[in-house]
């Protein structure tokens, strides 16, 4: 009998050894890649200060909605340049598990059905892999709290934190980063604030989509509309896009992504409303009005003058937040003013397949907006200004 069990074991451990999956191939010779998510691509957890409780709140399925609300919803304190929960006993903590990739690869880990629209970095990582990247060894991740300021402090120290171990973890190798869109805001404020750390472990820097001008057209429907992070029937399981209205009007993140200031357009990006007034002969006419990024705050400020939320059976006003400007100025300040290390080479690249808003409309000839305030109840019609060429653009360059 002991010898019949003793022959199933082995069996068994046989027949495990064969259906094991094959260890990945791994390359030894290849230089660290740090990846660094834009906005919203970062899985954030919410931490009880009373009891240690944590839970992931973005990004979720289940009480999606509720949660963000109760956890995520917050006020801007232009003491610290942070933007803290409402719910003062919660803390937001990025998750760090797998070398800070589990935080920017499925944003929903526990999402089966439809689980593609929470993919971040998922098929990068999984190709680079594939390459013989290796996760701690090679491959990185970056994953920040997204409500917050691209230069805030504390983000930054945890960057240079980062940059450190992933530099020693590899041998004294320098760094390839590699940011996504708004990512490339956070890696540049780094840059620009820190540039003798940057210029010590950084080797290369890739910058995806990265909206250095700012990204005019959905800032200014972001202000007066909200955002929404997925399309189609996955919108009813997920956070509602007044929600996210009330979330970032108080993030420092995306009033740094209004248009720069100091940039040259080519074609300056407009809020353009139709409106209903009256001529000096006292005949109403339907006309369009159009307003520069700088002539657009008063409307924001009018738009949201009214914005109110309740929160635990408060009425809470969140009107466009003139501290953040001021806050979001000086982040413009050091974005124009960072310089690319001697030693580091930079690559941008963007795709102009698909054209970005540029501009915003609100009403029309027909139906004119005729209260500023009703904005925020109006859709959208985005402007576009783009090529249609199917290609991607690739540039190195020596500065930004």
């Amino acid at each position: 009998m002991a010898m019949l069990l003793e022959d199933i074991v082995q069996s068994v451990e046989m027949w495990l050894k064969l259906i094991k999956k094959p260890q990945p191939y791994v390359d030894p010779d290849l230089d660290p890649v740090l990846l660094v998510p834009g906005i919203a691509g970062s899985i954030l957890n919410a931490v009880d200060d009373q009891n240690g409780k944590e839970e992931r709140v973005w990004v979720r399925i289940l009480g999606a909605d509720y949660k963000f609300r109760t956890k995520l919803w917050s006020r801007f304190d232009p003491s610290t340049g942070r933007t803290v929960s409402l719910d003062s006993s919660t803390n937001i903590k990025v998750p760090e598990e797998r070398y800070g990739l589990y935080a920017i690869d499925v944003l929903d880990p526990d999402m089966i059905i439809g689980r593609e629209c929470v993919y971040y970095f998922h098929d990068m990582i999984v190709e680079m892999i594939n390459w013989g990247f290796q996760e701690g060894k090679t491959l990185f991740g970056f994953g920040y709290d997204f409500r917050q300021s691209n230069r805030l402090q504390e983000t930054l120290d945890r960057l240079a934190a980062k940059l450190e171990s992933v530099y020693k973890a590899s041998g004294g190798k320098k760094i390839n980063i590699i940011s996504h869109s708004m990512g490339g805001l956070l890696v540049k404020c780094f840059m620009g604030l820190h540039s003798d750390i940057f210029e010590k472990y950084v080797k290369n820097w890739i910058a995806i989509a990265a909206p250095f001008r700012g990204a005019p057209g959905y800032i200014a429907s972001t202000f007066l509309n909200g955002m929404s992070f997925v399309d189609g029937w996955e919108q009813n399981f997920f956070i509602s896009k007044w929600s996210m209205h009330q979330l970032l009007i108080e993030c420092p993140s995306i009033y740094e992504l209004m248009a720069c200031p100091n940039f040259h357009w080519q074609h300056i990006p407009l809020l353009e409303i139709w409106r209903e007034k009256e001529g000096c002969d006292g005949i109403p006419r339907i006309i369009l009005e159009s307003y520069r990024p700088g002539e657009s705050i008063d409307i924001f400020k009018e738009a949201l003058s009214g914005n109110l939320v309740n929160y635990d059976g408060e009425n809470i006003p969140l009107p466009f937040n003139l501290e953040i400007l001021k806050w979001a100025k000086e982040t413009h300040n050091v974005l124009s003013n960072a310089k690319l290390p001697s030693g580091v080479k930079f690559y941008n690249i963007y795709g102009i397949n698909l054209e970005t808003p540029h501009s915003v409309c609100y009403g029309s000839e027909e139906t004119p907006v005729t209260d500023i305030q009703d904005l925020r109840f109006i859709q959208v019609i985005f402007v576009f200004e783009g090529c249609s060429h199917s290609n991607v653009v690739v540039l190195e360059a020596t500065s930004l």
